[in-house]
């Protein structure tokens, strides 16, 4: 499932194709046709994104509201676009530009009330300037939850993925089964100001590069990481290989239906 900064990633390539012009909307599959004609001819005024969702504002008409969900792919291109395929949500098609949905676990059409009622329920985001950590700090500071699963629910922070939240605890030497109340708050403060770096960096750079400088490939002389996810990281999917710092092998176990990776040596209890 992407992670966050995927989502304002593809807010920001919305906003920079479709924005401020009048889009013909489609639905080649059927599921959003009635919401498609709708929209059709209509001024895509705004994209938005919120951790794992991504609006997409029509005015009057309304917002789309996407969670690509597991298996959800958006693919954009230059016109002329090419005949849509039976498999595609949604396509948005400008004067240069077009966007193909396919695939996502939602695709619909809502009013601002019920995406302001999207916005609510979710935790921070790390990527809006208008959160600072503190509404998921009261959550974590009382919960006896590892702080490993409270990362990835999506009510206490929004937008982490299981990368951001591997990477993150090991840079901060944090044991992932510690409960949410033994964290300090200094440790939470740095734990979001890190998110914040790397998730804009994740924007910046379309892929996650979670090592410091000095734990670069060229800097320690290893070999580069070969993943198809991409980006250098420190423990995320490298189970039962040494941890670049302390040598210790990399452990998994399942934690909240996903997938948990940490190095015992250095990030002890």
């Amino acid at each position: 499932m992407p992670e966050g900064h995927t989502i304002h990633r593809l807010a920001a390539d919305h906003r920079e194709r479709f924005a401020g012009r009048p889009v013909r909307v489609s639905s080649p599959q059927g599921k959003f046709a009635e919401g498609a004609a709708l929209l059709d001819g209509r001024v895509l005024d705004e994209a938005d994104a919120h951790g794992k969702h991504l609006f997409l504002g029509f005015g009057a008409g309304g917002w789309v509201h996407i969670h690509l969900g597991l298996f959800g792919k958006l693919r954009f291109g230059t016109a002329p676009a090419p005949p849509p395929t039976d498999t595609v949500r949604l396509r948005l098609a400008g004067a240069g530009h077009w966007a193909d949905l396919r695939g996502p676990t939602t695709c619909s059409l809502i009013t601002e009330p019920e995406k302001n009622a999207i916005h609510a329920r979710l935790g921070p985001d790390p990527l809006r300037g208008d959160e600072d950590g503190e509404r998921a700090w009261r959550r974590i500071s009382r919960s006896r939850v590892t702080v490993a699963a409270l990362l990835m629910d999506q009510k206490v922070v929004s937008g982490v993925g299981n990368v951001y939240r591997a990477e993150v605890l090991f840079r901060h030497g944090i044991d992932p089964y510690r409960p949410g109340k033994d964290l300090t708050r200094a440790e939470w403060d740095a734990i979001w100001a890190d998110l914040v770096l790397l998730m804009r960096e994740g924007v910046r750079n379309n892929r996650i590069d979670t090592v410091r400088p000095e734990h670069t490939p060229e800097a320690m002389g290893r070999p580069p990481r070969v993943d198809d996810h991409g980006g250098e990281v420190y423990v995320y999917r490298r189970d039962r290989r040494p941890c670049h710092l302390c040598g210790t092998d990399v452990r998994t176990a399942e934690l909240a239906a996903r997938n948990l990776f940490w190095c015992p040596g250095c990030q002890r209890r």
